[in-house]
């Protein structure tokens, strides 16, 4: 039922709350009293066709909030269900429109389109008037009114459950073929990269690694003697052998002169020490720059290979190795792409069969509730002096859908 209505700045009403109570509500006045106000309100928060100058004059925004209960056997829930929104004992319809023209709707504070608004304003209310009949030759009410002298509210739910199952497997398997077909249109470019990447074989951190061996190769080269005078300077024929003859020199007259060579002797065996560390240092380092030139060859040759190998395929050197994993599941998304087709067109064809199945069965319940509308109907006629009268309910098949 309708609970509450609360217009603002709609055509000469500023603020206007009306709140509703069960049973019969009603609204009398003189004609120009603003009786039709407030149904063209309601009619803006239902999606009703309308007037456009529908805001105060002065205001910018006018707007319209209904309120409306429902039961849990409501038809509105299947709306609801259709539009992806959560079910609901209580739906409150906002909208608002501009003076351009420009309406925006919201349920239960969730912004919704037009058709959603529409679709529920045909189970919310019911507009009588001089064209009533409108309503009765509408075949969306015969199906309504049907299922509801059917008792076959849950069917319908079942049935429109299955149908949204049955479009959920459908867009899986058209999303599915796009992506396949896309990718097969690739598919001579994954498997030459791929190939291509895997004759290169780059690794994470190797064109930093290879980078710094090049650099170290050709400084190594401008380095290296200078380095190895250093090591000359330090051997024997050097500062190493000039130090083991102080020692030498110094232990042989360290009795004569008491303790005062004591502390000289002990410094020359600490510096022999350390020289002796930065002499193996020395080594090491001469060790390291010591290549063959084929080596910086080689390493120049690879650092380029993986630097253009990263610029062809706009990545950096590093994320080569992620790149052409992210290549090869594309190529065999590819080769195993029937194989995902033929179970997406299976989950298809099993969600179309759980549909037509509890369609048919609610085809059949409809059909039955039927010959019983027509007989009670018949009985109502009569009593009414409408004996000659006929009401007859025809089923014809239709193309699949929510509603069976």
């Amino acid at each position: 039922m309708l609970v509450s209505l609360d217009i603002r700045d709609i055509l000469i009403i500023d603020r206007l709350e009306l709140a509703f109570q069960p049973g019969l509500n009603v609204l009398t006045g003189e004609t120009g009293a603003g009786k039709s106000i407030l149904l063209d309100a309601l009619g803006l928060a239902l999606g009703w066709r309308g007037r456009a100058d529908l805001v105060r004059q002065g205001a910018e925004l006018g707007e319209v909030t209904a309120a409306f209960e429902i039961g849990a056997d409501h038809p509105a829930h299947a709306v609801l269900a259709d539009a992806g929104l959560p079910p609901s004992d209580e739906l409150i319809l906002r909208r608002t429109c501009a003076t351009s023209g420009r309406k925006t709707t919201y349920l239960n504070d969730r912004r919704v389109g037009g058709e959603t608004l529409r679709a529920l304003s045909d189970t919310l209310v019911e507009l009588h008037g001089q064209h009533d009949d409108k309503g009765l030759l509408d075949p969306k009410n015969h199906m309504l009114l049907l299922d509801s002298f059917a008792g076959a509210h849950a069917d319908v739910t079942a049935c429109r459950a299955a149908w949204r199952a049955l479009s959920s497997a459908e867009a899986k398997l058209g999303d599915a073929r796009d992506a396949l077909a896309r990718l097969a249109e690739e598919e001579d470019f994954l498997r030459h990269a791929v190939a291509e990447l895997d004759a290169l074989a780059p690794q994470p951190g190797e064109d930093e690694e290879l980078d710094a061996r090049r650099r170290l190769m050709q400084a190594s080269e401008k380095i290296r003697d200078d380095v190895a005078r250093a090591r000359q300077a330090l051997s024997l024929d050097g500062a190493e052998g000039q130090m083991s003859d102080a020692v030498r020199w110094l232990d042989g007259i360290a009795e004569q002169a008491q303790d005062a060579l004591t502390e000289p002797l002990s410094a020359l065996g600490r510096a022999m020490n350390e020289l002796a560390e930065a002499q193996s240092g020395i080594d090491r380092a001469l060790d390291a720059m010591s290549f063959n030139p084929a080596d910086l060859e080689l390493a120049e040759e690879r650092l380029f290979a993986i630097r253009a190998m990263a610029r062809k395929h706009g990545v950096s050197p590093d994320e080569l190795p992620r790149f052409r994993g992210d290549l090869a599941s594309k190529l065999a998304d590819v080769d195993q792409g029937d194989q995902a087709i033929g179970a997406l067109e299976q989950a298809v064809a099993d969600a179309r069969a759980a549909h037509a199945k509890i369609a048919t069965a609610l085809s059949a319940k409809r059909r039955k509730a039927a010959g019983r509308l027509d007989a009670a109907m018949s009985a109502e006629l009569a009593p009414r002096k409408m004996a000659r009268a006929v009401f007859q309910t025809l089923l014809e098949e239709s193309a699949p859908g929510p509603a069976g």
